[in-house]
């Protein structure tokens, strides 16, 4: 598996009349293969999850992947490390769904004939080779996340980072999305709400108040949240 490395990574921002702690410097190595970050919303989680690729730079300390720093080697990184957002909207952006995964095809396939049979492979392989050459408007909640995910995986990246890709799906969607997720061969980290799909990761980081307040196995990771936000 890859090691993702936080260095004292910490992220600060400026606010009107001071500066705000969006993540506390923070240190670990996360080297499972299943990762699940849990918290509140507005709790640091996200701004965790988006500094592995770089999509969140630290204003202190390092990210790292494999070693690489993720923030002066960011076109390297994201070439190992896929991101998928929770509303699938925020990645679709061309017509048809062939073309979707056409696009994130482009800089490992130059040939225009090769990466059209590739895309449609791909598609197949996630079941979506019948609404290949549909709008992406046409298809349901589940189908987007789908070709999302399609898109994402479609240039093999080592790790998938998935944040709360379910939290806009049914229960039958949210069901084939984490079953696809907790399938694959690639180290998963995964943000959520879905406590169930925490526990299914090997290890969890439980995100409080801009800093990580636990770090350990799924079961007794999801245990200590449920306390905390009972008491």
């Amino acid at each position: 598996m890859p090691t993702i490395t936080f260095d004292a990574a910490g992220l600060t921002v400026p606010v009107a009349g001071g500066t705000r702690v969006v993540l506390e410097p923070t240190t670990a190595e996360l080297t499972e293969q299943r990762i699940g970050v849990i918290g509140a919303n507005g709790s640091g989680k996200s701004t965790l999850a988006r500094m592995i690729n770089g999509l969140v730079a630290p204003s202190a300390g390092r990210v790292l992947v494999d070693g690489v720093d993720v923030t002066r080697h960011g076109a390297a990184v994201r070439r190992k490390v896929g991101f998928c957002f929770t509303d699938p909207a925020s990645q679709l952006v061309m017509p048809t769904c062939v073309e979707d995964v056409e696009l994130s095809l482009r800089r490992h396939e130059k040939n225009a004939g090769r990466r059209h049979d590739r895309a449609l492979e791909v598609l197949g392989r996630y079941g979506l080779a019948e609404h290949a050459d549909i709008s992406v408007h046409a298809l349901s909640g589940g189908q987007k996340q789908l070709l999302a995910l399609a898109g994402v995986l479609a240039v093999e990246p080592a790790i998938v980072v998935a944040d709360e890709p379910t939290t806009l799906l049914d229960l039958a969607n949210t069901r084939r999305v984490a079953d696809l997720l907790f399938g694959l061969d690639q180290q998963l980290v995964l943000v959520t709400h879905d406590l169930d799909l925490a526990r299914r990761c090997d290890r969890v980081l439980v995100v409080e108040d801009a800093r990580v307040r636990y770090d350990g196995a799924a079961d007794a990771a999801v245990d200590d949240y449920l306390a905390s936000v009972a008491s």
